[in-house]
């Protein structure tokens, strides 16, 4: 068991803010007996629920409720822990969670009761990162796919990387120790053979995550083009309900308009932006320039236009103002005026109604398809940037260990920084200033 907090009782409430019908208060430490003598006043069987009067020290009571023993290292953080269950009001929550503080607990920092369970051997460092995840799903594809992770689902695909990485190691290593000797171990052992498998099983681990941070990070489209083009009018449709305001007039967007929608249960960010086009209204000006960092930080550009004018020389000008490496599709609205066959008709083109929703169905599905959403199934786990950018450098490693395979220090050298970057998933190998910030993103509490 880590020794990093071996004095310290940390407790904080653990149900969200404001009015419930239950509030949880949940302490974490090693010896709490003095602790839930003190607030209970009697011993309490473990895992096992007690109705029970919490009380002041003047022995006044504060609440009632159930009160929850979990002696470590059998429990969530591996440490003694009490959970007390009461009423969920805000004013008894306090006074319960200040009575812990003067019996000699602080107050936990976000995160800090998972951040304890990985530091003890209870969950390893993308286990933990799905309890986040799991509370932060915005879609029930988005739900299982945490608990898959949770479950350890991603983690065995990292650890079975890990060994086979560690047996082509001792393979190599073994080649390196031993080179007067006649037996060539790699080919004996069809070490060449082993890495092309473990290219391919981490290429399939790569596509894999990539959905699954898809699931939990969505993606942000944002709509542009020139004004009254019908941007917030494909907003209102995408989104199902009336979430910009609509009018006849020119440059009435003067702000960028965010809304949350689910495709697929994949959550996309809309933004709908100022109309492109020179202006000397001051308030229409800082919309277009907040138009211009949305597009900076979009994975994807819906460029709106009037089907009844096509492609004019200023969308042509917009186009080329637009970073090289973000997506654009080009979309035709208004269709219902001109009488254009709705739906994708080019790669990157669909032509749509927002009025009528005409043509919406495909360019749903093919916002999907640009950002390369397969759809969710079973084996589906959820994954974070972090995660992919670990495994993007484990298969580079393992692309420079291919290519010098005949240098066997630099192969044994790739392999090794191949396995430290997958090791970085589970926490095996991670700086300390890296946890901090992971944890330091969690609800307080949990």
């Amino acid at each position: 068991m880590n020794n990093l907090y071996p004095q310290e009782t940390i407790a904080a409430i653990a149900t969200a803010p404001g009015r419930g019908g239950v509030g949880v208060i949940r302490i974490s430490g090693r010896g709490l007996a003095s602790l839930v003598a003190g607030l209970v006043g009697r011993e309490l069987q473990a895992r096992h629920a007690h109705f029970a009067r919490f009380k002041a020290g003047d022995g006044a009571v504060l609440d009632e409720g159930l009160a929850l023993w979990f002696p470590g290292p059998n429990s969530f953080t591996g440490e003694d822990v009490l959970e007390l269950q009461g009423h969920g009001g805000p004013v008894v929550l306090k006074m319960l969670l200040a009575r812990c503080i003067e019996l000699g607990a602080r107050h936990a920092e976000p995160g800090e009761f998972t951040k304890r369970a990985f530091l003890n051997g209870k969950l390893d460092l993308a286990q933990a990162e799905a309890v986040a995840d799991l509370i932060d799903a915005q879609s029930e594809a988005a739900a299982r796919s945490a608990l898959k992770s949770l479950d350890g689902a991603f983690s065995r695909e990292i650890h079975a990387l890990v060994d086979g990485l560690i047996n082509l190691r001792m393979l190599v290593e073994a080649t390196l120790d031993f080179p007067e000797e006649d037996i060539d171990f790699l080919q004996a052992a069809d070490a060449q053979g082993q890495l092309n498998g473990l290219q391919t099983q981490l290429q399939r681990v790569l596509q894999t995550a990539s959905q699954g941070r898809l699931l939990r990070e969505g993606m942000h489209v944002v709509l542009i083009g020139q004004p009254n083009v019908g941007k917030s009018s494909l907003m209102n449709a995408l989104a199902g309900e009336e979430v910009a305001i609509v009018t006849d007039i020119a440059g009435t967007t003067r702000d960028t308009v965010r809304e949350l929608i689910l495709l697929d249960g994949v959550p996309v960010h809309i933004i709908d932006t100022a109309g492109l086009r020179d202006t000397d209204d001051v308030v229409e000006k800082i919309g277009i320039e907040r138009t211009w960092a949305a597009i900076a930080k979009a994975d994807l550009a819906l460029l709106l236009l009037d089907s009844r004018e096509g492609i004019t020389a200023h969308d042509h000008t917009i186009l080329g103002r637009l970073p090289a490496n973000l997506p654009v599709m080009r979309v035709f609205n208004k269709i219902d005026l001109t009488g254009d066959v709705p739906g994708l008709v080019a790669e990157d083109e669909v032509h749509v109604s927002a009025h009528t929703g005409q043509g919406l169905p495909e360019l749903r599905q093919k916002l999907l398809q640009r950002v390369g959403w397969q759809g969710a199934d079973d084996g589906l786990f959820i994954a974070r940037e972090r995660h992919l950018d670990a495994i993007r450098r484990a298969a580079s490693h393992l692309d420079t260990a291919a290519t010098a395979y005949r240098q066997i220090e630099i192969l044994a050298e790739e392999l090794r920084l191949a396995q430290n970057a997958l090791s970085e998933i589970t926490g095996e190998f991670t700086p300390d200033d890296l946890l901090g910030v992971i944890f330091s993103r969690f609800c307080i509490g949990k």
